[in-house]
């Protein structure tokens, strides 16, 4: 636990140690507690446990500390439906959560829906992958960071 003036404390230490360590367009990848992030990380991003832990929650933490991307159309992305999904219609209550939370945090721009398998192609490339306790459908997100403008640096 982060006992910090100002900092969620459901944000763990090597979880801050990496977002601080991450540069203007780095991707972070909150990963489902079905999502291989322990064998995508094998031979690339750091792997950081959160165990336990939601998305939702998490984000909102996250997105505190974190700047988002403003340089690039879509600074979050989802794992989009496969086919037989989509066929049968269903639905993810977690996208419009996220969005929300994304729009709290100043972003309007609609999530970006990657095909499962370019998802775990580009979470290779990711900076880092927080392994979490999610359980919903694809939960998956991808957070692109943006930077933060000199006067807003103390």
């Amino acid at each position: 636990m982060v006992v910090l003036k100002g900092i969620p404390s459901i944000l763990s230490p090597d979880l801050l140690y990496t977002l601080a360590k991450m540069g203007h367009g780095d991707e972070l990848v909150l990963a489902d507690a079905n999502f291989p992030a322990s064998s995508t990380c094998r031979c690339g991003p750091s792997e950081i446990r959160a165990d336990g832990l939601r998305i939702p929650e998490l984000l909102e933490a996250i997105l505190k500390l974190l700047p988002l991307d403003t340089y690039v159309d879509r600074p979050a992305a989802v794992m989009d439906l496969v086919p037989s999904d989509r066929q049968s219609g269903l639905a993810v209550p977690a996208w419009e959560t996220y969005s929300g939370l994304l729009k709290e945090a100043g972003s309007d721009k609609p999530l970006e829906k990657v095909e499962r398998f370019a998802f775990y192609e580009r979470a290779k490339k990711s900076f880092a992958v927080v392994a979490t306790g999610e359980t919903s459908l694809y939960g998956n997100l991808i957070i692109k960071k943006g930077v933060i403008p000199a006067e807003d640096q103390c």
